[in-house]
């Protein structure tokens, strides 16, 4: 709370300098909810040819650990268990996700598939009840989707990627899943990991530290119900993005 204030302080004053220099190409404006991230929206001017899209850009406090590591303020419905600030290590997914590309075919689906999942997980939280449908979206984060995506693809062969086999590996990509959710273990891809390729350079920081468990902090019963509503969701995947992607389904958007 105290570090959120501080951050919305700081950037109340650099939007302050800023809004009179673009005031003809676009208004700025700043909405910080209590307690959570704030938001910078922009807004174009209609007569700015250049571009007309709308942006809304969600600001998170970050502490440098060097190497190219942050500690990142997390959310308060962020991890249970009292974490107040999160490790960002995009840097080495980048490195990563390099090391994929350059090893796997031209046309391979393996981003493809993380984008459906995340799209079907999306779709199907909303019609789950509570308490599931809360602990749906914290059991199935972005950053667990794509922890077992990598998991997968490192077990190799990356020729199978290949986007004919599209369908084929997004199941083996669920059914990993819930193999993880069932034995309620998805260790952090970076934290304590020595299996990854050496092309891959960690920072000593990653290489020495404690694995992690990123389902540690759910219990089994949340973790068995996500795994047979994630089954059963992939089983119904053609009716759910029927009937969850009507209008009349679709959730109203956070602002204009």
């Amino acid at each position: 709370g105290p570090v959120l204030r501080w951050f919305q302080g700081h950037l109340q004053r650099c939007l302050g300098a800023v809004r009179y220099r673009l005031r003809e190409r676009c208004r700025v404006s700043l909405s910080a909810p209590p307690g959570r991230p704030p938001t910078l929206r922009i807004v174009p001017c209609s007569d700015y040819v250049c571009c007309h899209i709308a942006m809304a850009v969600r600001l998170i406090p970050a502490i440098p650990l060097g190497d190219a590591l942050y500690l990142t303020a997390l959310p308060p419905d962020g991890p249970p268990r009292g974490a107040l600030w999160g490790l960002n290590a995009s840097r080495q997914e980048q490195r990563l996700l390099g090391w994929v590309k350059e090893r796997a075919p031209a046309s391979s689906c393996h981003l493809k598939c993380l984008q459906i999942l995340k799209g079907l997980r999306d779709l199907r939280g909303q019609g789950l009840q509570e308490p599931l449908g809360s602990q749906w979206g914290r059991v199935l984060s972005s950053y667990v989707l794509k922890t077992a995506l990598f998991s997968l693809l490192l077990r190799g062969p990356l020729e199978a990627w290949d986007e004919r086999f599209l369908v084929e590996r997004l199941e083996d990509l669920v059914l990993f899943l819930r193999d993880c959710l069932r034995k309620q273990v998805l260790m952090h891809l970076f934290l304590g990991n020595v299996s990854l390729p050496e092309a891959v350079a960690l920072p000593r920081f990653l290489r020495e530290a404690t694995p992690v468990n990123l389902l540690a902090a759910f219990d089994g019963l949340t973790l068995d119900s996500v795994a047979f509503q994630l089954v059963n969701t992939w089983i119904q995947a053609p009716h759910i993005i029927r009937m969850y992607s009507c209008p009349r389904y679709l959730r109203p958007p956070a602002g204009p």
